[in-house]
């Protein structure tokens, strides 16, 4: 990654046309992934106070990407180390299920809307944990540029705030929202899963068994969640 900014005196000379392209591709890029961080700050917020949802929505995205300009430098060695993405898409269906969990059921016997801080806990795990990707994306679009890679991960933090609110409004309209959100969550685990150095390397998954896997953790996510939210059920109910 920083080969990527070794030569960024090179990027003062670009034309621009170049800018102007390397700008749309920042802007699409943040578009189209700021969809899985909206999803987990949505389900993390969901159960919080009114008041307290769009502070927390604001938090988890700013300190979330202030963490992002940090990984940007060590995201190409991270991507490198055998079992980085494979934990990671582990920890993210961990964080599908409990959001899930979380956000189902009967809040007056189960689990009150939790903390804004555990919720801010929440974001910023689980975005740390889908940025490599993300960043490198951004990064390789900045072509060398350090203000345009800032640039990118500037906007995603609007970006990110509308989408997230707006879904955590639609989710309280439209529960089904939640699972749909979670299968979400479900597929991008298995996509990191199935993405890690290491298996890439030793199995060479077809596009098939990749979808195949992908599309088991969604449902999975679901499955399983719904057994946990039966067990911790009171038993009387």
């Amino acid at each position: 990654m920083t080969a990527l900014f070794a030569a960024t005196p090179t990027a003062e000379l670009l034309a621009p046309m170049d800018w102007f392209l390397a700008i749309l591709s920042i802007v699409l890029i943040d578009i189209v992934l700021a969809g899985d961080n909206a999803v987990v700050i949505a389900l993390a917020v969901r159960t919080l106070p009114p008041k307290q949802r769009l502070l927390g929505i604001a938090l988890g995205s700013g300190v979330a990407v202030t963490l992002r300009v940090a990984l940007t430098f060590v995201a190409a060695q991270l991507l490198a180390i055998n079992y980085i993405k494979l934990v990671g898409g582990l920890l993210i269906l961990w964080i599908a299920v409990k959001l899930l969990v979380d956000n189902t059921g009967d809040q007056a016997h189960g689990k009150e809307a939790k903390g804004l801080w555990q919720a801010v806990w929440l974001i910023l795990v689980a975005d740390i944990t889908m940025s490599i990707d993300n960043v490198l994306a951004v990064a390789g679009a900045s072509k060398g540029s350090f203000g345009l890679l800032i640039f990118g991960l500037g906007l995603s933090i609007p970006l990110v705030v509308f989408t997230s609110n707006l879904l955590a409004k639609l989710m309280d309209r439209y529960p089904v929202i939640i699972y749909v959100g979670a299968a979400i969550l479900g597929k991008v685990g298995g996509d990191m899963i199935m993405g890690d150095r290491l298996i890439e390397e030793r199995f060479h998954p077809e596009p098939w068994l990749v979808h195949s896997v992908e599309s088991l953790l969604a449902i999975g996510v679901i499955v399983v969640a719904l057994g946990w939210r039966r067990k911790r059920r009171p038993p009387n109910r």
